[in-house]
């Protein structure tokens, strides 16, 4: 059967007017959808529309740009193959299943439309489920939700929290919503929670829903990050969005058995990455939507107060974009004065990159294995990667270093990395680079298998497309997988 659920907003949240939208099921009535105004591009930030529903079977979509005539359209990712049909100003396609688009009209990829639809959503849970909170539609500001968990928490003597992050040389002041163990917190569609979900010391949470994490300024009222899982365990983040952290849509630190599915994510921060990894284990990234102003996804050892290694990650069937920084980063934290850390046994798998552009060489990469804190990576596959556009930068970046910024001593070393039908389609990049640091302390053991560039795969390390220094070793190219 063929269902098409859509959601209302609460008043007074950012709305946007630059397109209308509509859909329906298949010969279904057409059902307008509400266009949030997410803001995107540190470089310079602007306006960008969201719209999303959900969807069981098919439906038939209808955009309308209301600001310009459209000469051209572009509906990425380019492998999802979205055939349309445009009359004037007004396009329509059919979606079958859910999926995650940006449309943009004329070239603009910053005035664009994200357009969401989510699979239908089951078991939802209903008013008075046990050890289930409900975050119904509307605006909800984490004081307000404290006030009802303090008088629900009363005869257990837990109380609201307010806890210190440090942001550079400042400390910001945050009230967060502490998720007990045992806990699900449900964003019903249509609510938006100006505040941050923090599990700490935790287990057997889920926090899902169609509902928003809003962290820009917005009534006096800001936070700090979207969801915060620290010391905790088996942690399933499902369904949401997030938008404007100043730091972090999602943060792991020293935790284990975490599922991320189906998570969006906008940031226009310095340090608003999308999903931070640190000392953690057995954590699963799926179908996540992240265009943000730094790292997409992050995965480090040791930093600040989790200590550890990082191992058996998973990020599959995922779409990032990365304004600035990198779309896929590994490797620069780590424990330096107990010998470093492992990152290791670490798939990405079916993954479009819309964009990697970032104005510093040292931080160049849209895949980057950038190695310090005498930290050592090792077992690490890309599969099935699709690089759409790389506006400044390079499409890999695998150093052993020593970041002045980050990094009193360099990393130990790189091990069997393999890339396996990595493509790129564009012009104007910098060539990549597999650099070890010294003899004892560099590269070892680099698969490129069906590496495309531009349609042509390549057979072997050309200086136009990579460099490589004499303190990395046993890289090989391959047309195609024969093991």
């Amino acid at each position: 059967m063929n269902q098409v659920q859509i959601y209302n907003a609460p008043n007074n949240i950012p709305l946007r007017e630059d397109f209308r939208v509509k859909v329906r099921p298949v010969g279904g009535e057409w059902q307008p959808l509400l266009i949030y105004e997410v803001k995107v591009d540190m470089h310079q930030v602007r306006p960008a529309s969201l719209a999303f529903f959900d969807l069981q079977g098919m439906a038939e979509v209808e955009i309308t740009c209301l600001y310009t005539e459209i000469t051209h359209v572009n509906i990425a990712p380019a492998a999802r193959n979205i055939k349309f049909e445009q009359d004037g100003r007004k396009l329509s396609f059919l979606l079958n299943g859910p999926q995650k688009l940006s449309v943009e009209i004329n070239g603009d990829r910053f005035r664009n439309l994200h357009l969401f639809a989510n699979e239908q959503e089951e078991n939802v849970p209903q008013p008075g489920y046990a050890n289930v909170h409900l975050i119904q539609p509307g605006i909800h500001r984490t004081p307000d939700l404290l006030s009802l968990l303090a008088t629900a928490r009363e005869a257990e003597g837990g109380m609201p929290q307010t806890l210190y992050f440090a942001s550079g040389t400042h400390y910001i002041e945050e009230t967060v919503f502490p998720v007990p163990s045992g806990t699900t917190v449900y964003l019903a569609g249509g609510s938006i929670l100006v505040g941050s979900l923090v599990c700490e010391g935790v287990e057997d949470v889920t926090i899902h829903g169609r509902g928003v994490i809003y962290l820009a300024d917005f009534h006096r009222f800001s936070a700090f990050r979207g969801v915060r899982i620290v010391f905790s365990q088996r942690v399933n983040v499902e369904g949401i969005t997030v938008i404007d952290p100043p730091h972090y849509s999602v943060f792991i630190g020293q935790s284990a058995k975490i599922s991320i599915n189906n998570l969006k994510s906008f940031s226009t921060r310095g340090w608003s990455d999308g999903i931070d990894i640190m000392a953690s284990s057995d954590i699963d990234i799926r179908d996540v939507f992240m265009r943000n102003s730094d790292d997409c996804i992050a995965i480090y050892g040791s930093r600040w107060d989790f200590y550890g290694d990082s191992r058996d990650i998973s990020v599959r069937d995922s779409i990032l974009w990365a304004d600035v920084a990198h779309p896929l980063m590994i490797g620069t934290h780590g424990d330096h004065r107990r010998s470093g850390d492992l990152i290791e046994n670490i798939v990405f798998e079916n993954i479009d990159i819309l964009e990697h552009h970032e104005p510093q060489e040292n931080y160049w990469g849209a895949l980057a294995i950038n190695v310090g804190d005498r930290n050592t990576v090792r077992n690490i596959l890309y599969s099935d990667i699709r690089v759409e556009r790389i506006e400044q930068g390079q499409l890999l970046d695998l150093r052993v270093v020593m970041n002045k910024d980050y990094n009193p001593e360099p990393g130990s070393g790189i091990e069997n990395i393999t890339f396996r039908n990595v493509r790129f389609d564009g012009a104007d990049i910098q060539p990549s680079r597999i650099y070890g640091y010294d003899g004892k302390r560099g590269v070892d053991g680099v698969s490129f298998i069906n590496l495309q560039i531009n349609g042509e795969v390549i057979g072997e390390a050309r200086t136009d497309l990579m460099l490589i220094n004499e303190y990395a070793r046993n890289i090989v190219f391959v047309s195609e997988d024969t093991r």
